[in-house]
């Protein structure tokens, strides 16, 4: 059941608000977690049943592990057994679901064995809870004080806002807020906001994201099937791209964080304007939130981090991103992305360190200029690296990138090749080619990306339109990311104008449904 669905809008997300709000009403705390229990349970079968049994086995396991945990407290070899069975217990089967057909065909490529496949569906979230779970033992391993009430440690792996796609939760952001008397019955806050970033998902997600898709899915496939490209085609296809994932994923993130809210639960940041970033570290700070910070705080960390000199702290970024590569698919274009960003990574940092040290360069690095010039590095980086992250194979990945450099020449449609007129001629010189049609479509598809490039750089997200109401646990300061930017004073306020305004995307949102398309973090 996906959120941009008539099922999920209409029937099963207004049931559960209604059923939540009376048992909280009647004073019925513990009855109001069953409820949402209950409900996540249905909305993880409505996809396919036969995996709610995986999800019920992996949360009953890892609590009891949990609590093995805690009553090893004093001992600590004790904690650390119970520790290495829970994590490996959890990577198994996260091994097995999803990377066991892509360890297996590439040992039968290499080694010419046999190694059956299993072909196995991937169960929805698997990724997800899966890291939940490893943070939540290693977390308690720290602490020595498990969640022993089993329905609320239930409810921490299973709520539906976030199940399938995330944001990566912390047990310590979300068990004190389903504690015993902390949930009330907040309906004008809660739902007015929660209502609200739902509604402004859905608008991003349905009418956003899944409307630039038709540009960007064609280019791709092109490429996929050898098709010849051009200069400008794969670029409109590649920031295509661009714009609907960020569209999708944080649109699908402000649903999850405003579903939630509608309960009186605050999810962590998932995204904070990544475009607008300066540098690839800084974008990493803004994108996928909680999963950069799980990689950090659970694998670039333990690896020693920063803390063993330069070289390692290389070696250490360049694992991290490689395993957080994987994490998105068994795909080498998944480990190939990973691998970019590793590189990007390491670049940003060594330049960091040079201008720490050169006088000249420190001046230069501030000046207005200097950050203009740094952002479009660091956003072309990104658009070359969602190549690889889109594309289904190397060959593909390769073809675009062919295109993207102006190998395969540029052409520009006989349609708007008419309106240059005295311009023709030079370019004729220059090797660019006249190809047919009225060029519209690709009018159509750079006129997307500009608009939507506007958006993401000079207007405020979701969260900060609601700042005032912290939608969000630790919500950052506009300092973080925006430099002077009057947009980011538009402030949502619980008036008529801004009801209508939102329930206008909501409506638009709805009547985009029927487009159709998955959230494109729901495959990993």
């Amino acid at each position: 059941m996906l959120f941009s669905s008539y099922e999920f809008v209409f029937l099963f997300f207004p049931l559960c608000i209604l059923l939540f709000h009376s048992a909280i009403f009647f004073g019925q705390n513990r009855g109001s977690l069953c409820i949402l229990f209950v409900a996540s349970l249905f909305f993880y079968a409505w996809w396919d049943i036969r995996f709610l049994p995986l999800l019920l086995g992996s949360i009953t396991v890892n609590f009891l592990i949990g609590l093995a945990l805690g009553s090893y407290k004093i001992h600590r070899w004790g904690s650390s057994a119970w520790l290495i069975i829970g994590v490996s217990l959890n990577l198994i089967l996260l091994a097995f679901f999803k990377y066991w057909d892509f360890f297996a065909s590439n040992v039968n490529g290499v080694a010419n064995t046999s190694i059956p496949l299993i072909s196995a569906i991937l169960p929805l979230g698997i990724s997800f809870f899966t890291f939940e779970q490893i943070s939540y033992l290693v977390d308690t391993r720290r602490s020595g004080e498990p969640e022993r009430d089993p329905l609320r440690y239930a409810l921490f792996v299973a709520f539906f806002p976030r199940l399938v796609a995330g944001p990566i939760l912390r047990a310590s952001e979300f068990l004190p807020q389903v504690a015993s008397g902390r949930l009330t019955s907040r309906l004008t806050p809660d739902l007015a906001v929660g209502l609200t970033l739902f509604a402004i998902g859905l608008f991003k997600k349905t009418v956003i994201a899944d409307g630039v898709a038709v540009y960007a899915t064609p280019v791709f496939a092109m490429a996929a099937t050898g098709e010849p490209l051009d200069l400008l085609t794969a670029w409109a296809g590649a920031l295509a791209y661009t714009m609907q994932l960020y569209f999708d994923f944080s649109g699908y993130s402000d649903m999850a964080i405003g579903a939630a809210r509608c309960f009186g639960i605050r999810f962590p940041l998932n995204f904070w304007s990544p475009y607008k970033a300066k540098s690839i570290v800084e974008f990493w700070r803004f994108w996928h939130m909680t999963l950069s910070r799980f990689l950090r705080d659970y694998l670039y960390i333990p690896l020693g981090g920063s803390r063993r000199g330069t070289a390692r702290r290389y070696v250490n970024l360049m694992a991290t991103m490689l395993l957080g590569g994987l994490w998105h698919g068994a795909n080498w274009t998944f480990v190939a992305w990973g691998a970019l960003h590793g590189f990007y990574l390491m670049v940003n940092h060594a330049w960091e360190q040079l201008c720490r040290r050169s006088r000249a360069l420190g001046r230069i690095d501030g000046w207005p200029a200097t950050r203009a010039v740094y952002w479009l590095i660091t956003f072309l980086a990104v658009v070359v690296a969602w190549v690889f992250f889109r594309a289904p194979t190397f060959v593909a990945a390769k073809a675009m990138l062919h295109a993207m450099a102006g190998l395969d020449g540029v052409s520009i449609p006989s349609g708007v090749a008419a309106a240059l007129g005295p311009l023709q001629t030079p370019l004729l010189q220059l090797g660019v080619t006249f190809g047919a049609g009225s060029g519209s479509l690709l009018i159509a598809s750079y006129t997307w990306i500009a608009i939507l490039l506007i958006v993401v750089l000079r207007m405020p997200n979701a969260v900060q339109l609601l700042e005032r109401w912290q939608p969000v646990l630790d919500q950052p300061p506009h300092s973080d990311v925006d430099d002077a930017n009057p947009a980011v004073r538009i402030i949502w306020r619980p008036n008529l104008y801004w009801a209508g305004a939102i329930a206008a995307m909501g409506v638009l949102g709805v009547f985009a449904i029927a487009r159709g398309g998955e959230f494109l973090y729901w495959q990993f």
